[in-house]
């Protein structure tokens, strides 16, 4: 299975991953209770008095954070001529995080947990809008960074550490009690499914233009 296979079938799987728990949370939102329940509980019990932390990581999710390190990896990109990876990184934040999750949160309706709130929430619950914006934004940023850095064991270093980054946004929105994990699921799958289908159409376009400017 080429890679290109690989990504779309992996694509598949958080596609239907979001489709079940998108029909769960419309339809039989009880039956996520215990799930829900217990991950709450253990990331609760498991970072005690973390509130500092949590509140500090939750900010990288933010939509004033991401837009403000959105716009300055599109200047650096586009600065660089890389217009193809500009493209893409823009279609993913706009489409995806400023478009279509919050139509579905309006959608879903899912109210937010009846926990104390750590922050002040306005919007609907599912899906997580932090931890769509985070896996789109810097998810996206794991792809690129083979552009900027040559070497494998720093360009390597670098993506573990913006997927544990990814990863913690998640969590601190269930510590602050503002999402249900399943709403971070949610949010983790449909940004997900953008990246693993539509990164194979850019790297071919990508490729495209490299070897056009070869040939001029």
């Amino acid at each position: 299975m080429n890679k290109k296979l690989y990504m779309q079938f992996a694509g598949s799987c958080t596609f239907l991953i979001f489709a079940f728990l998108s029909y769960v949370v419309k339809f039989y939102p009880a039956w996520l209770q215990p799930f829900d329940n217990i991950i709450t509980s253990v990331v609760r019990s498991l970072y005690p008095n973390c509130d500092g932390f949590f509140l500090w990581i939750t900010q990288f999710g933010n939509v004033a954070s991401i837009a403000i390190l959105f716009l300055a990896m599109l200047f650096v990109l586009v600065y660089g001529k890389k217009y193809v990876d500009a493209l893409w990184l823009s279609m993913g934040v706009i489409t995806i995080a400023v478009v279509i999750n919050p139509l579905l949160k309006l959608f879903f309706t899912r109210e937010r947990p009846l926990l104390e709130h750590l922050v002040v929430e306005t919007s609907f619950s599912f899906p997580s809008g932090h931890a769509t914006a985070s896996m789109v934004f810097y998810g996206s940023l794991i792809l690129l960074v083979p552009l900027f850095i040559q070497s494998k064991a720093w360009c390597i270093s670098l993506q573990t550490c913006l997927a544990i980054f990814i990863l913690l946004i998640g969590i601190s929105r269930v510590y602050l009690g503002v999402h249900f994990p399943t709403d971070i699921l949610g949010g983790y799958c449909e940004g997900l499914t953008w990246l693993l289908f539509t990164y194979p159409i850019y790297r071919k376009q990508r490729l495209i233009k490299v070897l056009q400017k070869k040939q001029l």
